[in-house]
């Protein structure tokens, strides 16, 4: 099939690549000329394990190309998918300011009918919105069908290639069967194509990324719980995960959630419920619990400190929102970094991958160090922000000789209190009793 893709960015590059993987023809479109350059040399715009090398396979096999050429990349296709970005506003509702004038500018060139696929997060109805547009400019008819994506940063190419579920909005079975076809390749392992109605395939991509984010506030708070009674989390939380209507997943404690999904798309929903009239508190609290567990390492470093931090030196061992990416959006480690600076703190900051983005952000005003010992040297303790493999098993007498004190601040639980004390280390994890140094 002929595909375009507008927007190629974390989601469009991800979906047309797997697409062209499957023999589908591609071409990549994007406003920006660097990108685009890039890509064609192979180069990916972010890191993904495994994406990368997927690109130039499939540029190698003449399907997959790239072009800041709209009209060229439109009248290449019979379907287009969008994927540009669909950011919070400051009342929390999602932004479709890029998707209608992507949707403005490839209507004039559309000779044929066409599928428009909407794989950008869109609130209720915003389908609808897209194809009077389309339909009002256009000679030719354009089902706009919606197509939510579930991809998880770090397994993005997995998830596609390999989906729980694929979900399609579409009115008509007509609409939804060139998206399906496309699809089938991904699903021979009988994992089921859901076809539902436009508004309800957009509201399912809400619904599910509040709902684990949901999770992941709702054990945080009982974490907090634990940390007043003196409770190990751990205990609780395999009490109720073993419980098969629970279960494990998403129920793990720490610092709070990132990343461009979940923040935005819990304010989003409750932006939905509010426009229509519904009275809701839980999406509200749900985005307020996570922002104030963010806050809670630097809490702890106040306690064991006090505010005044212009002494101090703090490493921080990752700052991407998650591992197995280069993504520092609403990174809880950004809002560790913000309040140790506006005490007068000293940062050092350590990432396998995130040391570009925070340069970027920060500049002189953190340093950045490529050796995760090397960012120890001289520092009062060590913050963990983000779970990479390479923490979980580190040398921690290297760790305990370069600390001026061997404490630890861990924001992901990542290592036994039983390790903690026989290594030597003040240990303060989340939801679980601390670990003093022995006297």
């Amino acid at each position: 099939m002929r595909i375009a893709v507008v927007g190629t960015g974390y989601v469009g590059l991800v979906t047309g690549t797997c697409l062209a993987d499957t023999g589908n023809h591609v071409v990549g479109f994007d406003v920006d000329p660097d990108k685009i350059a890039a890509l064609r040399a192979g180069q990916c715009p972010f890191f993904e394990p495994g994406l990368a090398e997927l690109v130039r396979a499939n540029q190698g096999a003449e399907r997959l190309t790239f072009t800041t050429d709209l009209p060229e990349a439109v009248r290449h296709a019979e379907v287009i998918f969008v994927a540009v970005g669909t950011p919070p506003q400051p009342n929390g509702a999602a932004d479709v300011s890029a998707l209608q004038a992507a949707a403005e500018q490839i209507a004039p060139h559309i000779t044929e009918p066409t599928i428009l696929v909407v794989k950008s997060t869109v609130p209720v109805g915003t389908g609808d919105a897209i194809e009077q547009l389309m339909n009002t400019q256009c000679a030719h008819r354009v089902d706009v069908v919606s197509n939510p994506e579930f991809l998880k940063e770090g397994t993005a190419v997995d998830d596609f290639q390999r989906p729980d579920r694929v979900v399609i909005g579409a009115e008509d079975t007509h609409a939804a069967a060139p998206v399906k076809e496309l699809h089938l390749p991904f699903v021979r392992n009988n994992r089921p194509i859901l076809i539902m109605s436009r508004r309800a395939a957009e509201l399912t991509k809400y619904a599910a990324n509040a709902y684990l984010a949901m999770r992941i506030s709702f054990i945080n708070e009982i974490a907090n719980v634990c940390d007043a009674h003196d409770i190990d989390v751990d205990q609780v939380r395999q009490g109720i995960g073993t419980d098969a209507r629970i279960g494990f997943g998403f129920l793990y404690p720490g610092a709070g959630y990132g990343g461009s999904c979940f923040p935005k798309d819990v304010q989003a929903l409750a932006h939905v419920a509010g426009e229509a009239g519904i009275e809701q508190d839980l999406f509200s609290v749900v985005h307020r619990i996570n922002e104030r567990q963010k806050r809670l390492l630097f809490e702890r470093i106040v306690r064991k400190y006090g505010t005044e931090l212009a002494d101090r030196r703090f490493a921080i061992w990752g700052v991407t929102f998650k591992p197995n990416t280069d993504d520092l959006r609403q990174a809880p480690a950004l809002t560790t970094i913000d309040l140790l600076l506006s005490a007068g703190a000293e940062v050092v900051a350590h990432d396998p991958r995130g040391m570009d983005n925070l340069r970027h952000l920060y500049g002189q005003r953190v340093r950045c160090q490529q050796d995760a010992y090397a960012a120890l040297d001289d520092c009062d303790a060590l913050i963990i922000h983000t779970e990479w493999n390479e923490f979980r098993s580190p040398d921690f007498d290297e760790i305990r000789r370069r600390l001026k004190q061997p404490i630890i601040f861990d924001g992901r639980n990542l290592y036994a209190a039983d390790t903690m004390r026989r290594a030597g280390f003040e240990y303060h994890s989340i939801g679980r009793p601390p670990v003093s140094l022995a006297r």
